[in-house]
């Protein structure tokens, strides 16, 4: 659970990346209240459309993720480098779509700022979160997570 022992078997990530995501993108359209910026000009429907892609990406990292007997969350440890499935294409495929939801969620917001801070939600979770887990799953795993690494992009 974030915040837990940072000293067990784990990459010590403190917050829900699903939640950083969230957070930033909701601070968009406050920061367009108050700079008094005109929303975009885009169907609305359209965030749906953008989003669709996202959603799928995040249930097929989990999907892998499960089916390989892990916990998905970034909190628990790991028995094993997954990189069947779409782990093969993507280091992240959860982090990817979550960002892709985001991006969707802010044009359904018609939101300028909230596109924004999509891309600094997903700074955010690259410092904070995937750090992390890059640095836990090397330690842990050594030469095999960096072969992995220098196979598979992070993100595409």
């Amino acid at each position: 659970m974030p915040g837990s022992d940072p000293s067990r078997d784990a990459a010590a990530v403190r917050f829900p990346p699903p939640l950083i995501f969230l957070g930033f993108v909701m601070l968009g359209p406050l920061i367009d209240l108050w700079l008094a910026l005109p929303p975009l000009t885009v169907p609305r429907w359209l965030g749906a459309v953008v989003a669709l892609p996202g959603l799928a990406l995040i249930a097929t990292g989990v999907g892998t993720f499960r089916r390989s007997g892990e916990d998905p969350t970034p909190w628990t440890g790991t028995g094993q480098v997954i990189a069947t499935g779409i782990y093969a294409r993507t280091r992240n495929p959860m982090y990817l779509g979550m960002a892709i939801v985001a991006l969707g969620l802010a044009v359904a917001l018609a939101s300028m700022m909230a596109l924004l801070m999509t891309l600094v939600a997903v700074a955010v979770v690259g410092r904070t979160v995937i750090a992390r887990e890059e640095r836990y799953l090397e330690a842990k795993f050594g030469s095999h997570y960096r072969e992995y690494m220098a196979r598979v992009r992070r993100w595409l």
